[in-house]
C-alpha cells in the first residue's frame, strides 16, 4: 500500500496519516485540540507531538477550552513539571490564551468550525501534488487565517503552523496522487 512518504517508517505516523490527516474535522473540541498541538509542535517534529498526544489530553483536560481558559498559575506550574508535554512557558501560556480567544470566536461566529472553514469557502481544498516536496508550507489561505488569528491575539499561529493545521483538520487535502488516501 502506497502512502505519502513523510509518514513511512513510523507506526504512529502511518496510523495518523491513514486515519486522520486530511480528513475534514468539524468538531470544535477536536479543532481546538489540533490548534494547541500544532502550536506545541512549532520548532519540533510532528512525530514528537503525536507521541505525547495522550499525555497532552490528560494534562489539558481533554482540550476543554472552557477549563483551560480558567487555568491559574498553580496549573501552569503543574504543566511545566509534566514531562509528557513540551514544557515551554511560552507554549503553555499560548494554550491558555488561545483557549480564551477560541471561546470568543465561538461566541462571535456560533462555532469555531464556522469561523475556520470560512477561510476555504466551507469545502476542503484537494490538491494534486505528485510528491511531498511539491507541497507548499504556506498558501494565501493559511496567510489569511494566520493574520486573522494574530489580529485576534492568538499565539503560535504563523502561516506555516496554520497550513499544517489546515492539513491536519482536512481544510486542505495534500495526499499525493499515488497515495492510497488520494
Amino acid at each position: 500500500m502506497k502512502r505519502c512518504s513523510w509518514c513511512e517508517g513510523s507506526e504512529i505516523y502511518e496510523k495518523y496519516h491513514d486515519e486522520e490527516w486530511g480528513v475534514p474535522v468539524h468538531d470544535d473540541r477536536l479543532l481546538f485540540e489540533f490548534l494547541i498541538l500544532e502550536g506545541a509542535q512549532a520548532g519540533l517534529s510532528w512525530l514528537t507531538i503525536l507521541k505525547r498526544r495522550e499525555t497532552y489530553k490528560k494534562a489539558f483536560d481533554n482540550f476543554d477550552a472552557k477549563k483551560i481558559a480558567k487555568y491559574d498559575q498553580t496549573k501552569v506550574d503543574e504543566l511545566l513539571l509534566d514531562e509528557g508535554i513540551i514544557r515551554n512557558k511560552l507554549k503553555v501560556a499560548a494554550a491558555i490564551l488561545n483557549a480564551r480567544l477560541f471561546l470568543e470566536v465561538q461566541k462571535e461566529f456560533g462555532s469555531f468550525d464556522k469561523y475556520l472553514w470560512g477561510f476555504v469557502n466551507n469545502k476542503s481544498i484537494k490538491n494534486k501534488f505528485k510528491d511531498w516536496q511539491s507541497i507548499p508550507v504556506t498558501t494565501k489561505e493559511s496567510d489569511a487565517l494566520s493574520k486573522d488569528l494574530k489580529d485576534r491575539g492568538f499565539k503560535f499561529v504563523g502561516s506555516t503552523i496554520m497550513y499544517a493545521f489546515m492539513q491536519a483538520v482536512g481544510m486542505v487535502d495534500d495526499h499525493v496522487v499515488d497515495c492510497f488516501r488520494f
